[in-house]
């Protein structure tokens, strides 16, 4: 028995329930949920458990691996007194109204408190739930890797997001088309364990006004400020409102992290968008390898790139107004609404602009920083440039250095040096210039500021090429590969010589290959 587990499943004793507890696709209105069971895979095995993470819900060392946590946390048994469900909730899907979407591979299983934080427990990959419509509810060994070791990639990073619990390959076959070009074939099942205090969408709230269900909206926007963001009082029209700026405020912060560490989510649909501004949804995303504000991973965007690295914080914007919209019904009022979203432009400006200084390691602000940060981006664009390397080797620059020397300083992060001559030579020393002016009217030293520096700027992430070889090696029955990139990304900011091989940039032959620069939506 998992014993250590405190278990408080506020969601399903205090939010409406769909009386219907049959498996079965069908629209499920006036409830925020429906029972269902996970399906019972094959033969499970444990690819890897996030023991330390187990702690903070109350596991201890001996449960992780037990027998009882395998069958828990792949879905053949369902902890006694508990009552596994999936959610209900819309959302708009590339910019379009998509109605009904819900949990329709995801079954959340319990919720625990442990030292007074309160933790979802839920299986991605578990079978069908009402919510699957034509979809079997599985996921696959590709895509739950990507998941697992992104998820806990970004905790460490410092980016806000959910957490991943643990990793089974389900001993199931699933049937996929990787890329939508008819060419579906088996690959291996899987099941990851995610956590979150809550995983609660935009687009739970998004349905209940879509369906003009008042009633629901407002017991489950009481529910949500009741259980985190308590410090917004009791219900009333002053507390929607302060909610509205609360998850605006938190969107912000989660999209300026993304901005720093170069990370694309790739499907910001409203219904991927957590209310608590946790990174959610780990699909078709990646890291910039050269800075490119035109890039996104997925596929299924690659037309008219909505959701490109350059366009998120916008994107962001645009979520939170239709947020807004479900949250009128409450407040009816849109002042106070269009104060919020008038907020988030200003702060944004700040907040971005304050973060790339800080990625650059100034202190003392200049009335020309948004100038000099936008020439800086415009450089890095000339010629294909590595996003994470440049920054972490700009932080080796030194106030006494000439602009070609820190030139020389940063050039392992160009992809085709040889384009660094003529009038791209010249904007890159020009900038340089400006940089070690500014550099000699900081107070830090050389060595405080590059501690600062390091600090901000990671030295590896999951870059999709490192991903797909440890894919590669699983598909083969091999997880040295899952196991080592996890361990090397809990201190993505250390320097980690035994992991010296990892600072590289994307090599050639990972250009153009699906799962590193293409990835889509199967899973």
């Amino acid at each position: 028995m998992l014993t250590g587990l405190q278990f408080d499943d506020s969601f399903v004793n205090e939010l409406p329930r769909d009386e219907n507890e049959e498996n079965t696709p069908r629209q499920v209105e006036k409830a925020c949920f429906s029972f269902v069971s996970p399906k019972q895979t094959a033969a499970p095995e444990l690819i890897v458990a996030n023991a330390s993470f187990a702690l903070q819900l109350g596991l201890s060392e001996a449960d992780v691996g037990s027998e009882e946590f395998l069958k828990v946390f792949s879905g053949n048994k369902v902890v006694e007194g508990t009552t596994p469900y999936a959610m209900c909730y819309g959302g708009h899907q590339f910019g379009n109204w998509a109605g009904q979407l819900g949990d329709g591979r995801a079954i959340n299983l319990f919720e625990v408190i442990h030292q007074d934080q309160r933790w979802a427990v839920q299986l991605k990959g578990a079978g069908p739930t009402p919510y699957s419509r034509t979809a079997d509810g599985l996921a696959v060994l590709r895509s739950s890797i990507r998941e697992y070791l992104c998820s806990e990639a970004m905790y460490a990073l410092g980016v806000p997001t959910t957490r991943a619990l643990s990793l089974m390959e389900s001993g199931d076959k699933v049937w996929r088309d990787v890329m939508y070009d008819g060419n579906a074939a088996f690959e291996k099942g899987a099941i990851v364990s995610r956590v979150a205090p809550s995983f609660l969408r935009f687009g739970n709230f998004q349905l209940l006004t879509a369906r003009q269900d008042v009633e629901t909206l407002r017991i489950l926007t009481d529910y949500t400020i009741r259980h985190f963001y308590p410090e917004l009082g009791e219900p009333s029209k002053q507390s929607y409102i302060d909610f509205f700026q609360a998850i605006t405020d938190k969107t912000l912060e989660m999209v300026i992290h993304w901005q720093r560490v170069g990370f694309v989510h790739g499907v910001m649909n409203t219904d991927n968008m957590s209310i608590l501004g946790l990174t959610i949804d780990y699909g078709p995303y990646g890291w910039q390898d050269d800075y490119d504000k035109d890039w996104t991973p997925n596929t299924t965007d690659r037309q008219h790139r909505r959701y490109r690295f350059g366009q998120q914080p916008q994107v962001a914007l645009w979520n939170l107004f239709q947020l807004a919209n479900a949250l009128y019904p409450l407040i009816e009022e849109t002042a106070p609404l269009e104060a919020v979203l008038d907020s988030y432009k200003a702060a944004y400006q700040k907040q971005y602009y304050g973060m790339m200084l800080q990625k650059i390691g100034l202190t003392q602000v200049d009335k020309e920083d948004k100038l000099f940060i936008q020439s800086l981006e415009e450089t890095l664009s000339l010629s294909p440039t590595d996003m994470t390397i440049f920054f972490r080797l700009l932080a080796n620059a030194k106030k006494d250095m000439k602009a070609s020397e820190v030139l020389e300083l940063v050039s392992a992060a160009f992809y085709e040096p040889n384009d660094i001559k003529g009038e791209i030579l010249t904007q890159w020393k020009s900038w340089l210039s400006v940089y070690i002016t500014r550099l000699q009217l900081e107070p830090q030293t050389d060595e405080q500021r590059k501690a600062v520096m390091n600090k901000v700027n990671p030295k590896y992430v999951l870059r999709n090429y490192m991903a797909q070889l440890a894919i590669e090696q699983a598909e083969k029955g091999d997880y040295t590969l899952v196991r080592e990139l996890e361990m090397l990304l809990k201190a993505p900011y250390d320097e980690q010589a035994e992991f010296e091989k990892w600072f590289v940039k994307r090599p050639d032959w990972a250009k153009n290959k699906v799962g590193c620069s293409m990835l889509s939506c199967s899973s």
